[in-house]
Formats: structure tokens, C-alpha cells, sequence
């Protein structure tokens, strides 16, 4: 299908600057607004409501697998946050600190949580004494804050909302079982309500969170080539709870210390829904997570019969359960078009007075601009099929995005310039953090996203030290 013109000059082009293009989307479609502290945005109704729908579907997800939804405080004691030092080597430079409460300087100054990992630390030492106490299964809905220097809405905030979910069980088993079973959740929500495909597997060495004993991850790649982490899902092994004293009493009468899993995603994923599927003409989003996903916008409203039959439409709509908006405000048909093309809207349905006389409706898919016609009585059959065939059309061309994009490499010249044209590079190496280091030096800014594969083929060496190849892994240059 022919490329759709750049109708709204209000967006820059995304091929003449990717990152202006991701801003003036942010901007425009109104989904978030800058406020006076640098990195902190106001979330607006448009934006926020896209993340109240992955909200929904994880909650139902979530609650398939036992977890309960607690609330903790924002605050961190300074004493309580430096016991694990590995977290903290991890975390410190990113730390807000508040030295001052109610005019008196802080003898134990306080973090504004940049995770949680310590506090559900510290409420399960209190709440667990027994293996009859086990598993616990908690996640929080929150915001945390970290101090980063380079920020970008959605992406990389100073203060961005997520989920945490933090988990005690009595054995290895179990916990690595949970981190690979969200982190199978996680993907699904791609799959099944971003429409965006995920690479994932097990973070390398170097690149895992600091404290796990696991990190494993989904990967997505962006419209420009570079990939974002989409979350992670992490088996801390007993580290943690070995460091705050957390133990029960076994099932031998023993004293035991429990498995650990972390793992969680966030707003980032409203900037992958954008990089991935946006267009000249602005945002282009998944019907599951769409506010809106179907405009009516009447032609020649004043027309008799026109709007009694648009609202006759919606009301029908609503009652199925589509989130539907009836656009009769006293603009121009073509700037509602560009306006709700703009913001995403996966459907359009127009209806003008011939239209109302052959008793038909026109609908647009804004990811391809695909027009279908259909006979106000087929509506409700219509529109539900209509709705799902673009969620389809999306991953599909999403997916094709992807698969264009991976590549191989046996040397780090040919990893060099194979990631200079964006996507994923698989090459062989040793695993070591050295190695790793000097590939992120070369190619200014390739990373391993994940292990494609646990072992390499036989007598392949590491491109780097020379050393035998252990495992395959993913490189991407990334935000």
C-alpha cells in the first residue's frame, strides 16, 4: 500500500527527525505536558487512559496467577536503603534524597523510592515466620523516581509510574517458575492488546539488575532501528531477603531463607505503542488500548436526520461495549479527519446524507486508511471483526518490521556495521563483562538485550578475547 502523506504539518516527519517526531506526537495528541520540574510531565486524560487499559488487562492477568495488589510508602530510611549494598552500587546515583521535615534537618535522611525491593523487604521480615506463610505474591501500582540527567516523555523520566510485583516462595523452583510466567504475561500483552512483537529471554551478566541472581526481559524495536527494554522480570535468588533477615521456620523445623522474584513494566510502554506504530500522520494505536476506538464524525450534520442517526449509532456502540465518541462540534469534516487521525483513533465512521439515504456508513482503519463500507444494520457485527482485523494488521506489520531487522554477525567489524542500520544483531561471544564493554566501546552504544542462546556452536570463539564462544546473544543499540 502507497505510503500515506504527511497531512499534518504540525508533526515533523519521521524519517527527517525521529526524536521531533516523537515529541510533537507527545505533544500534540496531547497525552502528556511538560511541568516546571525537569523530567516530572503531567500524565493527560488521553495519555493516561491508554495506561489505564494495560492497567486492566495486567490486573486480570495477575490475579490468574494469585497476586494481591498492596500499597507502600513513597519513603525510604537512608539506614534501611543501604543494606544491600549491590542494590545500592545499582541505584545511588539516581537517589532523591529529602534531608529536611518540618523545618528540622533528618538524623536518617529519606530516598523517594527509585523501587521498592527494600520496603517489601522490610514488610515481609514482619509478616512472615512460617513456610505455611508462603508464597507471597504482592505488586503495587506507583510512581518511583529516579534523577536521570537525559530525559524523554514515557521513555526515561526523573518520576515515571510502573508496577512492582515482589514475591516470596520456599523454593528456586517456584520463584523462577513465577519470574518465567509473567515474563511470558508480559509478552502476551504485547501479542495480545499493544500488537507489538517481543524478543525476549535472559538479560547477560553485565546487564542484569543489580542484586538478581536473573534478569530476563522483553525487548521491542522502535520505528528508527534502536530497541527499548519493555520490562523485566527478575529471580533474586536469597540475596535480598538474606540481607534484611527475612527467614521462616521449614517445613523440617528449621530456620530457612526464602526465593525472591521482582518484576514489572511501565509507562515506557506508551512510548513503545508510539515508536512502533505511529506514522507521519501521528499516533496509530491498538484498539485494546485505544481511549477512543471509533470517531463518528457526521457529513453535513445540519442535514435532517443526520445527527439523530450518528447518536442513534454511538448509543448502539456504547451498549456493545466500544468506547466510542460522537464528534459534532461545528468544526470542518477534514480537520476532524486529521484531528482524530492525529490521536490515533483506530476506526472512523462517517455518515453524510446519501450515506443515510442508501442506509450504509463509510469506515476508515487509520492504519492503512482502508475505506469499508457497510449497511447500518451490519454495525453490530461490523465493526467488533473490524476492530480485531486491525489489531491483526498492526502486529502483522510490526512483526514483518522486526523480522526485516535481525541479523548475524561473526565479527565484531561486521557486528559494527550491521548495527549502524538499526534492529537486532545476533553474534556468538564469551559472556564476559570485559568483552561486553569493549563491543558497547566499538560500536558506540551496542548492548546485549538477551541471550538468543545459552551455548554456541562448537569451536566458535568469542570475536573479542579469542576465547571460546559460551552463549548466542542479541546486540541492538537502545534508549
Amino acid at each position: 500500500m502507497a505510503k500515506q502523506a504527511n497531512k499534518n504539518e504540525a508533526i515533523t516527519a519521521r524519517d527527517v527527525d525521529f526524536a521531533q517526531w516523537y515529541t510533537d506526537v507527545c505533544r500534540k495528541a496531547e497525552l502528556m505536558d511538560y511541568s516546571s520540574v525537569k523530567g516530572f510531565i503531567y500524565y493527560l486524560p488521553y495519555g493516561y487512559a491508554i495506561w489505564e487499559e494495560i492497567q486492566n488487562y495486567l490486573n486480570k492477568r495477575f490475579k490468574e496467577q494469585g497476586v494481591q495488589n498492596v500499597y507502600l510508602p513513597t519513603l525510604i530510611p537512608s539506614s534501611l536503603f543501604n543494606k544491600e549494598k549491590k542494590h545500592i552500587e545499582g541505584f545511588a546515583p539516581e537517589t532523591l534524597v529529602a534531608t529536611i521535615g518540618g523545618g528540622e534537618r533528618l538524623a536518617d535522611p529519606l530516598i523517594v523510592r527509585p523501587t521498592s525491593e527494600v520496603l517489601f523487604c522490610d514488610l515481609y521480615k514482619k509478616s512472615i515466620s512460617s513456610y505455611r506463610d508462603l508464597p507471597k505474591i504482592y505488586n503495587q501500582w506507583c510512581s518511583v523516581v529516579r534523577w536521570e540527567k537525559t530525559t524523554r516523555p514515557f521513555l526515561r523520566g526523573a518520576e515515571f509510574l510502573w508496577q512492582e510485583g515482589h514475591c516470596l516462595f520456599e523454593t528456586k523452583e517456584e520463584a523462577e517458575g513465577n519470574a518465567l510466567k509473567i515474563l511470558d504475561v508480559y509478552d502476551e500483552l504485547g501479542r495480545d492488546v499493544l500488537a507489538i512483537p517481543f524478543i525476549k529471554g535472559r538479560k547477560t551478566e553485565h546487564e542484569k539488575f543489580a542484586g538478581a541472581v536473573n534478569t530476563y526481559t522483553i525487548e521491542a524495536l522502535m520505528h528508527d532501528g534502536k530497541v527499548l527494554q519493555s520490562g523485566t522480570t527478575h529471580y533474586f535468588g536469597q540475596g535480598f531477603a538474606a540481607a534484611y533477615d527475612i527467614s521462616y521456620l521449614g517445613r523440617e523445623n528449621k530456620l530457612e531463607t526464602p526465593h525472591q522474584t521482582s518484576w514489572g513494566v511501565s509507562t515506557r510502554l506508551l512510548g513503545a505503542v508510539i515508536m512502533v506504530h505511529g506514522d507521519d500522520n501521528g499516533l496509530v494505536l491498538p484498539p485494546a488500548v485505544a481511549p477512543i476506538q471509533v470517531v463518528i464524525v457526521p457529513i453535513r450534520q445540519e442535514a435532517p436526520g443526520i445527527k439523530e442517526k450518528c447518536l442513534e449509532i454511538k448509543n448502539k456502540l456504547t451498549e456493545m461495549g466500544v468506547r466510542v465518541l460522537l464528534d459534532d462540534s461545528d468544526r470542518t469534516p477534514g480537520w476532524k479527519f486529521a484531528q482524530w487521525e492525529m490521536k490515533g483513533v483506530p476506526l472512523r465512521l462517517e455518515l453524510g446524507p446519501r450515506d443515510l439515504e442508501e442506509n450504509k456508513v463509510v469506515l476508515t482503519k487509520r492504519v492503512n486508511g482502508e475505506k469499508i463500507s457497510a449497511s447500518i444494520e451490519e454495525i453490530e457485527q461490523a465493526i467488533p471483526e473490524i476492530l480485531r482485523q486491525v489489531h491483526v494488521d498492526m502486529y502483522e506489520k510490526a512483526k514483518k518490521h522486526l523480522e526485516s531487522k535481525i541479523d548475524e554477525a561473526s565479527t565484531i567489524e561486521e557486528l559494527n556495521a550491521k548495527l549502524e542500520n538499526g534492529g537486532f544483531v545476533r553474534m556468538a561471544f564469551c559472556g564476559g563483562m570485559e568483552c561486553e564493554d569493549k563491543i558497547k566501546e566499538i560500536t558506540k552504544g551496542g548492548t546485549a538485550r538477551c541471550i538468543y542462546k545459552e551455548s554456541a556452536p562448537e569451536g566458535v570463539k568469542c570475536p573479542i578475547c579469542g576465547k571460546p564462544a559460551t552463549m548466542v546473544v542479541y546486540f541492538a543499540k537502545a534508549y
